[in-house]
């Protein structure tokens, strides 16, 4: 990163801001500051309070005590709108937009103008002047529903710079984004701070705060254990270990497992997408007990139709799922489970959890009609709280009761919830995809360290991840999938050829003439 693009111009002062919550310190005396033309990371744990602290500079949230200045003027901001009004904007992890409407009615929504008369033409224009000056390209006249989770990003910024923001607060922007949308994003952001605009980048991926960003702020438990670091001054492991409090092992160290019988058979799968289209074409693999089999590929090739199809979440059109020989090709989900198939989803709110029940409500799922849980139809409420009591001691579920709403914890302790309750299961077949997604460094340690126990203690494990540095360490064989069909396995971590099938050049004719 070039620093010398950052000037000595403040834009936010943060001082001493407190902000709590229910049994949690969110925010404790935190300072921060930014300046015009820098991307400034906020760096911490999920549950650091990186988020609570700019959801109070964005309006969201109200501060218990501390004090805000922009561009050198008190500010105490009553609602997002004021913020904005002030040149502050923020893009969330989910997107708020409307899917049924075109791009440039999602940006005009909410303002005073157009008042009578859309003149969507004229909209459209404009809209696409301000995309071509940030690069931010995006069709103004698409609907919201027909955009890559890429593409919807870039709407939620131009959102924030048609409204006059000069001051953007990106949460956690890269947490849904393919490598390469993430590159088109850094190149977005760097096009933003050159012409004055001012980024705050709240992450836990070290290795994206260190190539995007200029400073560096790093929260601990809802205090600052280092503040404006320029970050051509410190390493990964000096952030990791700011983050979490400990040295960081950035290895994993994988035991020696015997290799038993095949659990997964799968033979000529096929299935189509939620468009009708046709997503799985004769896929065919297979995952013995005790290894970790990775599932390598560009996002959107098939991979999270196939863990459905697995579970029995998608109906298979074609081809067979067997598990430890039983076929449980399109059998009730629950037939699996009674077969040891456990899942852990790519969306953990929507699909890993029912956000809005409990930490007990959701870790018993699997077994609330099974005894001690079950007291005939009913759940012995007793038995139900001493179990998710038990998983929420052994597996560090931070939480304040076990009768939380899972919807208010963190990305990291609502997988730790997830991982509970599937691993405490005794699973024989585990799908786990992007398991670590979104997790700091120290959650994606521990993520890691299970799914190795579960390969250590004879359970067969498919790993889908978009991360190839994860699938490298993990897994002791690779599929690639392109476009709903496999490319090849290999075995011996060959990134070339990896790379290559995930493009879409099948094994067998890679080092053939003609073939690079």
């Amino acid at each position: 990163m070039d620093i010398e693009k950052s000037t000595d111009e403040l834009v936010v002062q943060m001082q001493s801001i407190t902000k709590k919550f229910p049994g949690v310190v969110a925010n404790d005396q935190v300072d921060f500051e930014l300046r015009k033309g820098e991307v400034h990371a906020l760096l911490g744990e999920n549950g650091a309070g990186k988020s609570t602290l700019m959801n109070v500079l964005a309006g969201l949230y109200k501060a218990e005590s501390g004090s805000i200045t922009v561009h050198g003027k008190p500010a105490n901001f009553g609602s997002p709108r004021e913020a904005i009004e002030a040149g502050i904007g923020m893009v969330h992890q989910h997107f708020m937009l409307v899917p049924s409407q075109s791009v440039t009615e999602n940006i005009l929504l909410g303002l005073d103008e157009p008042r009578f008369r859309m003149r969507l033409t004229e909209y459209n224009h404009r809209v696409a002047e301000m995309a071509d000056k940030y690069g931010l390209h995006v069709d103004p006249d698409a609907k919201v529903w027909q955009l890559s989770v890429g593409e919807q990003q870039r709407v939620e910024i131009l959102k924030m710079l048609y409204r006059g923001a000069d001051v953007l607060i990106m949460d956690e922007p890269t947490a849904v984004l393919a490598p390469s949308e993430i590159d088109e994003l850094f190149n977005t952001l760097r096009s933003m701070t050159d012409q004055g605009k001012s980024i705050v980048f709240i992450s836990h991926k070290l290795h994206e705060v260190m190539e995007i960003s200029d400073r560096v702020t790093v929260l601990q438990k809802g205090k600052v254990t280092s503040s404006g670091l320029y970050t051509k001054d410190v390493s990964r492991a000096d952030l990791a270990h700011l983050m979490v409090g400990r040295e960081v092992v950035f290895r994993v160290e994988k035991k020696e497992v015997q290799v038993g019988d095949v659990v997964l058979d799968v033979k000529g799968l096929e299935a189509l997408n939620d468009k009708g289209i046709k997503s799985l074409n004769g896929v065919s693999i297979n995952v013995r007990e005790g290894e970790i089999v990775g599932l390598a590929g560009v996002a959107g090739n098939g991979q999270n139709e196939l863990a459905e199809a697995l579970v029995g979440l998608r109906e298979a059109i074609e081809g067979s799922v067997t598990v430890n020989d039983q076929d449980v090709t399109n059998k009730p989900v629950k037939l699996g489970i009674r077969h040891g198939i456990s899942l852990i989803p790519a969306d953990r709110a929507k699909v890993g959890t029912a956000p809005n029940l409990s930490v007990t409500e959701n870790v018993i799922m699997k077994n609330y009609d099974q005894k001690p849980i079950a007291n005939g139809w009913r759940v012995n409420k007793k038995e139900a709280g001493k179990y998710a009591t038990g998983l929420k001691e052994a597996y560090d579920i931070i939480v304040p009761t076990i009768d939380t709403s899972v919807r208010l914890l963190s990305g990291g302790n609502l997988q730790k919830v997830i991982l509970a309750r599937e691993i405490s299961s005794e699973p024989k077949f585990m799908v786990a995809v992007q398991p670590t997604r979104g997790l700091d460094v120290g959650a994606i340690e521990g993520v890691q360290k299970l799914l190795l126990s579960q390969r250590e203690s004879g359970a067969a494990v498919l790993l889908i991840s978009e991360e190839l540095e994860e699938l490298l360490s993990l897994s002791d064989r690779i599929y690639v999938i392109y476009e709903g069909e496999i490319m090849g396995e290999i075995d011996d971590g060959d990134i070339d050829k990896i790379g290559q099938m995930m493009t879409g050049t099948p094994l067998e004719q890679i080092g053939k003439e003609g073939v690079n």
